[in-house]
């Protein structure tokens, strides 16, 4: 699995609130469905995205599938994400090291002569 699945799975907003709705517990398709304005065939099929990204993983009890995090989706997107921060703060030293030794370079300024 790449990062762009994992990243085409939570640019809907729909399955952004499901992963935040199952971010605290395991919850079944029917508990999850009451928390949105579509039905549960499409909860279903988000879920199946968001099973597909990793992002969440069922756990069968009984006749029930309940489904939770997974966090191999979001390790992977933290991963993703974490390297462009680190590419950020390398920039940010570089030029905060430029700065520095600029102003180590620049000449003093002389007070004024008094007449």
């Amino acid at each position: 699995m790449d990062v762009g699945t994992v990243i085409a799975a939570i640019a809907d907003p729909t399955r952004r609130a499901i992963l935040e709705s199952v971010r605290h517990g395991p919850r079944s398709v029917g508990d999850i469905a009451t928390d949105f304005d579509v039905s549960r065939p499409a909860v279903s099929q988000h879920l199946r995205v968001l099973v597909d990204a990793q992002l969440v993983r069922p756990q069968r009890s009984g006749r029930h599938n309940f489904y939770g995090l997974d966090l191999r989706g979001l390790t992977l997107l933290r991963g993703y994400i974490e390297g462009y921060w680190d590419d950020v703060l390398t920039a940010f030293q570089n030029a905060a090291i430029a700065e520095s030794e600029a102003a180590s370079r620049a000449p003093t300024p002389r007070a004024p002569k008094r007449r």
